[in-house]
């Protein structure tokens, strides 16, 4: 019945997101809300003015799925829900400066670094007070459970941080974000799935709360599956600070809440590249003058080496696809 049940919500959300899309566009182009392209991505100059704040879409799917939460435990669906409105928020916020002031630059970076921090810090205190969650963290295709104890509070600011920038450094390329993002989510979906029915963490009040994330997760993959229709390259509207923050904090507190922390590296490889490319660009730059990538992140580098953009997309997902199978298999076995 359960699965049923997301399968259900799953087309819900991807029929009224991708009904309502159009109307969004264009809603869009009215309030002129389109992107400004750096000038040193100048593969991308003619995407200039592509309507942004497109992650408006999928947060449609996703509050879609939550008005079907209401049955049973709903208590971490509907943290998991405020966090990622919080987590768009912040963007929308971004994005808005970036179309007022007409530059790319939105807020400033301690700015959106204080309102990650801050979720991330509300967020950290419930789990770690929590008698659902707990403060250990599950060791990935095991029974094996690691307790933290209070050290879980500035693991979990850490994870946040880490893991809302790498999904947001991801969105770049036309479908980018939403392609790699849509995969990770099924994946992670059936590997936690897969844990519950071996009997991690099975207990009946959980798998109220599991089941609700589910619903939660299906409307927001149903909603992204909309929005790719209009995202795909040639792009007609980008997701935006609003929908890469905001899928990024999803996909932080969907690892939190199922304490499956170390199964999002490995499903969500190419986010931890992607992020690993600027760190090492960065570092290597402040110390040397010199660059070790053409452009970071990573995305951006294969561009400049000649690979187009959809084959770039392509291999993004392809390599996601192929974690999620490894990571499902080994759950399995």
């Amino acid at each position: 019945m359960m699965i049923s049940n997301v399968l259900m919500i799953f087309l819900i959300a991807f029929c009224i997101s991708l009904i309502l899309a159009p109307f969004i566009i264009k809603g869009l182009r009215k309030l002129k809300a389109g992107q400004n392209i750096l000038e040193y991505v100048d593969a991308h100059k003619s995407k200039q003015g592509t309507p942004t704040m497109g992650g408006i879409i999928f947060l449609l799917g996703l509050l879609v799925a939550y008005l079907f939460t209401f049955s049973g435990n709903n208590r971490l669906s509907t943290i998991m829900f405020l966090v990622t409105l919080g987590y768009g928020l912040l963007g929308f916020l971004d994005d808005f400066l970036k179309i007022k002031l007409k530059h790319n630059e939105g807020l400033k970076a301690y700015q959106k670094f204080i309102g990650q921090f801050g979720i991330a810090c509300i967020v950290a205190y419930f789990v770690y007070s929590s008698n659902i969650i707990g403060t250990s963290i599950a060791i990935p295709f095991s029974i094996v459970e690691l307790d933290c104890g209070w050290g879980i509070i500035p693991f979990i600011v850490f994870f946040y941080l880490a893991v809302t920038n790498s999904v947001n450094l991801t969105d770049g390329l036309d479908g980018l974000a939403g392609k790699t993002s849509f995969v990770y989510l099924i994946s992670f979906t059936i590997v936690v799935f897969l844990m519950l029915n071996n009997g991690v963490q099975n207990d009946v009040i959980l798998e109220g709360e599991y089941g609700n994330l589910f619903k939660l997760t299906a409307g927001l993959c149903g909603g992204i599956l909309a929005f790719l229709v209009f995202n795909s390259h040639p792009a007609r509207v980008f997701m935006g600070d609003t929908g890469s923050l905001a899928l990024g904090g999803f996909v932080a507190t969907y690892a939190v809440f199922t304490k499956s922390y170390l199964l999002m590296p490995i499903i969500g490889l190419m986010f931890v590249l992607n992020t690993l490319s600027v760190v090492m660009q960065v570092g290597y730059y402040k110390t040397t003058k010199k660059r070790i990538f053409k452009m970071a992140p990573l995305h951006h580098h294969f561009e400049k080496c000649g690979v187009k953009e959809t084959k770039v997309v392509s291999v993004y997902t392809i390599v996601t696809i192929v974690m999620g199978v490894i990571a499902i298999w080994l759950t399995l076995l």
